[in-house]
């Protein structure tokens, strides 16, 4: 009696998580799954369609394609930038010649932790259009005749969403690199000055093969938080900016619909369409996976 009792003791104890992950979790995915293959409004009755809201993603129509060539656009141009001023930013802070490392640290840190509905209204006030603190500078700089439409034009509007999510993250690879660089022997740095290696020598040699796990982790952490992507773009294009707000879901011709953004608005937005939007969203949940899989084969074969 008391083997038996040893041997379901563990799952008693997980019981508790086992019921929630099923109530809140296991549950809701397969309802999803099965919605995927319906038309449904989220009132009616739902229509079995089998794959045809998959088949409907390749449709130009459905945006899926644009949205996550969008996404990632954003990924490429904010992931590096990110990644170098972090390991700049560390490498400054974790040497002997700055002082008050705890309040840099802070303060580069702390973007990160703003939320993003904050970030995105944040930037929408900045870049207004009639209104913004950027286009009043750049006016009384003189570089300027008139206020940029920052938000209504295609490519500023990209470059706006890089310079609010480069901001937001930097601080991020900063720490994971400030962590990384703690880890390094000091011995083997010690042991390059002796022999003669300058400080740029020591740290391409040295300092740099050593960071490279904490560069994979940051690039697959990186690109898995790009995907899910959604408060920022949509509160800085559709916030409270006297004149900066748009009407165009994604932007001017769409051009920074982020993939759960399309999600969020073909499910939740004018049309509710439950169905299709359940299918963008295991679509999205396949492209996370498959870069998930080549990161952490990536991972281990680094490690080996």
């Amino acid at each position: 009696m008391d083997a038996v009792k040893r041997r379901w003791a563990p799952y008693f104890f997980l019981s508790p998580y086992m019921l929630f992950y099923l109530a809140f979790g296991l549950i809701p995915m397969v309802f999803s799954l099965y919605v995927s293959m319906t038309s449904w409004d989220g009132i009616g009755d739902k229509a079995f369609v089998g794959f045809a809201n998959y088949k409907y993603l390749f449709n130009p129509d459905s945006y899926f394609f644009k949205s996550i060539g969008n996404t990632l656009l954003f990924v490429a141009f904010t992931l590096p930038l990110q990644m170098i001023f972090g390991l700049i930013i560390a490498s400054l802070l974790y040497s002997r010649w700055v002082k008050w490392k705890g309040f840099f640290q802070l303060v580069n840190f702390l973007p990160y932790i703003v939320t993003p509905v904050a970030v995105g209204l944040m930037f929408n006030l900045l870049f207004d259009w009639q209104a913004g603190f950027i286009n009043k500078v750049l006016l009384h700089l003189g570089l300027i005749d008139e206020g940029i439409y920052w938000l209504g034009d295609p490519l500023y509007a990209r470059l706006v969403i890089i310079v609010m999510l480069f901001w937001k993250g930097f601080g991020y690879t900063m720490i994971f690199y400030l962590a990384g660089l703690a880890n390094i022997p000091k011995d083997l740095n010690e042991a390059a000055q002796v022999d003669g290696a300058s400080g740029f020598r020591t740290f391409l040699s040295i300092t740099l093969p050593l960071l490279k796990p904490v560069t994979v982790f940051i690039v697959i952490t990186g690109i898995i938080g790009g995907f899910q992507l959604l408060e920022e773009p949509m509160l800085l294009l559709g916030g409270s900016g006297m004149g900066s707000s748009t009407s165009v879901i994604g932007g001017p011709d769409r051009c920074c619909l982020t993939t759960v953004w399309n999600m969020y608005d073909t499910a939740y937005g004018s049309t509710t369409r439950y169905g299709l939007g359940a299918a963008i969203a295991y679509g999205l949940c396949l492209i996370i996976a498959f870069f998930s899989f080549i990161g952490a084969r990536f991972y281990r074969g680094e490690q080996e």
